[in-house]
């Protein structure tokens, strides 16, 4: 009888070293010097202060931020169109935009891939695009893990998931309870279609409309890939702006990330008993690549309002008297937003 190897089994430990040799350079480009040595440790090593140091953060009473995602089935459009460096983005993106909705300051992040066999061009694409979410979310990549499961994932298939910490003093935490009545709800450009909805998204691109991925789509002036693939906007810069700019305590009532439920269910989620918001959604134009998709596929309004953003990626609410003044912020950033709706009582 034959010797069993792990390679036989379909996991080769030359490629999978060959795979992790490349990542170094990809973490390091991320780093600050709050990111700690521990070459070769089990584990990645970060300090939250430096005391008498140039990096003194000055935390009064600090509040660790965590939180976690995946990419969903964007992933599945990435394998088909082999365009594996911008999903890491998206990763990234999911996570931080999250902690940005407490006030947090993001720390660090960790991902984890899951695929059919060790491939270190693939592994290498993956971990440049989750590297350079973490600079556009201005946090260091201080490690991560990658499984190799050649009985769970199909060839070509992989997962992706991801872990991002962050720190907001208690004082400055963006908890949704100073929301009131009359407060407005500032709603900042998203970048498409970030990573939500895919599954609907691809039912009714290559299922319904039967298009190929390198088709033209005139609404968006691009192809089918660069429009399905266009990476989720990370909202560091802009939430760092706008919190940066004030010394009056919360200035800024409260944050929501637009995910899965559209703008009503996630500016919900953040309001107090007896609130509900009134959104007008005339007050700003729905990107092209929304209504290429309803038509497509026939969507119902209410349908597409509840699965995508409709060009909405975040929201903050403030009172009426800073709402101009947070807008300049963001036009400052390079971004759009438009005053959405207001906080009503019911």
């Amino acid at each position: 009888m034959a010797k069993a190897t792990y390679k036989d089994s379909g996991v080769d430990l030359e490629v999978y070293a060959q795979s992790m040799a490349r990542l170094p350079r990809l973490l390091k480009r991320t780093h600050s010097p709050r990111v700690l040595p521990a070459e070769g440790g089990f584990a990645g090593l970060f300090s939250l202060d430096f005391p008498g140091h140039l990096f003194r953060r000055n935390y009064q009473d600090p509040v660790l931020v965590s939180c976690t995602d995946g990419v969903g089935t964007k992933v599945k459009v990435a394998q088909m169109a082999g365009r594996h460096n911008t999903v890491g983005i998206d990763l990234v993106g999911m996570c931080v935009n999250d902690a940005l909705c407490m006030g947090a300051e993001p720390l660090f992040f960790l991902d984890y891939m899951a695929m059919s066999h060790d491939d270190p061009e693939l592994v290498e694409a993956l971990v440049e695009g989750i590297s350079q979410g973490c600079l556009d979310g201005d946090m260091a990549l201080v490690g991560g893990e990658t499984a190799i499961m050649p009985d769970v994932y199909s060839p070509g298939d992989y997962d992706l998931a991801g872990f991002c910490v962050g720190v907001v003093d208690r004082a400055k935490l963006l908890d949704g309870r100073a929301i009131a009545e009359g407060d407005v709800l500032i709603g900042i450009e998203s970048s498409g279609i970030h990573s939500n909805g895919y599954s609907l998204v691809r039912k009714i691109v290559f299922e319904l409309a039967e298009l190929q991925l390198d088709d033209y789509v005139p609404e968006c002036e691009a192809s089918v890939a660069d429009v399905l693939l266009t990476p989720t906007r990370i909202y560091t810069s802009a939430v760092r702006k706008v919190l940066g700019h004030y010394r009056v305590k919360q200035v800024v009532h409260g944050i929501a990330h637009i995910t899965g439920g559209g703008l009503v269910e996630n500016t919900s989620r953040i309001l107090p008993r007896g609130l509900q918001v009134a959104i007008d959604s005339d007050t700003w134009k729905v990107p092209p690549v929304f209504t290429w998709l309803q038509q497509l596929g026939e969507v119902d309004d209410e349908e597409m309002a509840r699965v995508f953003n409709m060009g909405i990626g975040l929201v903050m609410i403030t009172s009426s008297y800073y709402a101009e003044s947070i807008q300049s912020q963001l036009t400052e950033t390079g971004l759009n937003s438009w005053q959405i709706g207001r906080v009503v009582s019911g």
